[in-house]
């Protein structure tokens, strides 16, 4: 099996001094325990759902050929929430038509990831409205979802380490509180085993 991780920084691990993340965490596990799969982290740092669109098709079509067991799992939306230039850098519809588009297109199994919280109060009310609407786009599209928006914002762990660093990206310890929510979810347990 060949899994591509698509998204933005959370996806990619940013801040961890492991540079594992939660994707290196749930794929390490996952072949701990015996899974053959290959993994691509496909995140970049300050990737917007529309910037992840422009390039998933490219990217997997690459790693994905065919011929083989590929899959996806989508994790974006913290950077479509934050502010540039004195405004929200995505609107949320455009967010969720660009989601609708991509999980509509997309020829593999596909799982989606919602977007955790940060350190600021304002852009947390804007994500956490976000995730409620691709929980539901995804419910509508038969997608299955993880909401991490609400036990992560829970979690004393993550809050602290993102306080503690840049206000968006925490260390070690958070990455695995993630992890951790990826490896209890019963869509991913389907996947790996």
């Amino acid at each position: 099996m060949r899994i591509c991780f698509l998204g933005d920084s959370f996806v990619n691990g940013t801040n961890d001094p492991h540079c594992l993340g939660w994707v290196g965490r749930v794929v390490a596990h996952a072949r701990a325990d015996g899974c053959d799969l290959t993994c691509y982290n496909l995140g970049i740092r300050r990737d917007t759902s529309v910037n992840v669109a422009a390039r998933w098709q490219t990217e997997t079509a690459l790693r994905l050929p065919q011929d083989v067991d590929g899959r996806l799992v989508f994790s974006f939306g913290v950077n479509d929430c934050c502010d540039e230039d004195g405004r929200r850098r995505v609107p949320l519809g455009t967010t969720l038509e660009t989601a609708h588009r991509m999980l509509t297109e997309v020829r593999h199994p596909t799982l989606m990831v919602g977007p955790p919280p940060i350190a600021e109060a304002a852009i947390n009310a804007r994500i956490g409205e976000l995730s409620a609407a691709l929980a539901a786009l995804c419910g509508e599209l038969h997608v299955p979802y993880l909401e991490t928006f609400t036990p992560l914002a829970a979690n004393p762990v993550w809050m602290t380490e993102i306080a503690a660093t840049d206000g968006a990206h925490p260390g070690a310890a958070g990455y695995g509180v993630l992890a951790e929510l990826v490896q209890d979810w019963a869509a991913w347990h389907e996947w790996v085993g």
